[in-house]
């Protein structure tokens, strides 16, 4: 392959331009040239693009966000569109497609290369960090830690005042970001999606730790369906125990900020890794995570599980180390 196009679709998460970045300058090393379709599958369909090469992409991989844009488009969802789109992308002289994204992102992936013999390769980039192939996606450690400091932060004004803290971090399907939040921050409680009727639980928790004196009570609740969930939570809980609280509902600052030195080597090798597959002649993969190594997973697999199980372990982990 000769010419190359990448996308990043869905939610933005810190070290997609590091993912750029990496496949920009791996394809340019080995004489091929690479274009980035703006706004994730919507410049692809309109079609909207511009030339990447190792200038256009130099003194990204520290930047949040993504260069090129990302959206969520219901236009690629007809296959009559991704004729067109597919069409369109041969007429530019435009080989393979790499797609930096959530499962969402590479079910139209799979379908654009099933349908219309389009090379694809993918890049898991979420900070739900619920793909399934993958211990780590790109954006997941940069929102922890920039939970872990809103956190610490509030702890001072909690000790200080002895109130509740309900802090609402991201995680609509998916408790990982709560849970790995949670465990880091010291939470005295967290509520996820997959371990239900924990209220009532947290409520006991609660109240011992309060009879033992503690002054800092901070829980970690994912958004679960609906952003504001926390304050129904906090709502419930300070009720119960008649205890002043707060809700601190963290929202999409969890998304941009300075990517961290896991995520931004992560996304490297797997931007490095995603070109040379579709160099090589080699798609339909995801390049995933596993046991510490970056190995290809195949698209096929990735599509057909539904959301991994985050580590409930941590759940039970931050209960004991409570207080």
């Amino acid at each position: 392959m000769k010419r190359l196009g990448i996308l990043t679709s869905g939610g933005d998460g810190p070290g997609m331009n590091a993912a750029l970045r990496a496949a920009v300058r791996t394809v340019t090393s080995h004489g091929a040239t690479m274009v980035g379709y703006l706004d994730g599958f919507t410049g692809l369909v309109e079609p909207n693009f511009v030339e990447l090469d190792d200038r256009t992409v130099g003194n990204i991989i520290q930047r949040g966000g993504t260069i090129i844009g990302t959206s969520r488009s219901k236009a690629f969802r007809d296959p009559q569109v991704r004729q067109r789109a597919a069409a369109q992308m041969r007429a530019d002289g435009i080989e393979g497609l790499i797609v930096v994204g959530g499962d969402g992102s590479f079910r139209g992936a799979l379908a654009f290369q099933d349908e219309c013999g389009v090379p694809v390769a993918g890049i898991p980039g979420t900070i739900d960090n619920d793909v399934w192939g993958t211990d780590e996606a790109i954006g997941f450690d940069t929102a922890v830690n920039t939970a872990l400091l809103a956190i610490d932060q509030i702890r001072d004004t909690s000790v200080s005042t002895g109130m509740m803290f309900f802090v609402e971090v991201m995680g609509r399907t998916s408790g990982a970001l709560a849970l790995h939040t949670a465990v880091a921050g010291g939470a005295a409680g967290v509520l996820v999606p997959e371990a239900t009727d924990q209220t009532g639980r947290l409520v006991e928790q609660l109240r011992a730790s309060i009879s033992r004196g503690k002054r800092s009570h901070i829980i970690v609740v994912a958004e679960g369906d609906e952003a504001g969930g926390a304050f129904s939570v906090g709502a419930a809980v300070g009720k119960a125990l008649n205890h002043p609280y707060r809700v601190v509902v963290l929202g999409h600052i969890q998304r941009g900020g300075r990517p961290t030195m896991r995520d931004r080597l992560v996304a490297s090798e797997a931007g490095a890794m995603a070109a040379m597959a579709l160099l090589e002649g080699r798609t339909g993969v995801m390049i995933g995570r596993q046991g510490g190594r970056s190995v290809e997973v195949p698209l096929t697999e990735v599509v057909s599980h539904q959301h991994p199980q985050p580590n409930l372990h941590l759940l039970e982990l931050a209960q004991h180390l409570s207080g």
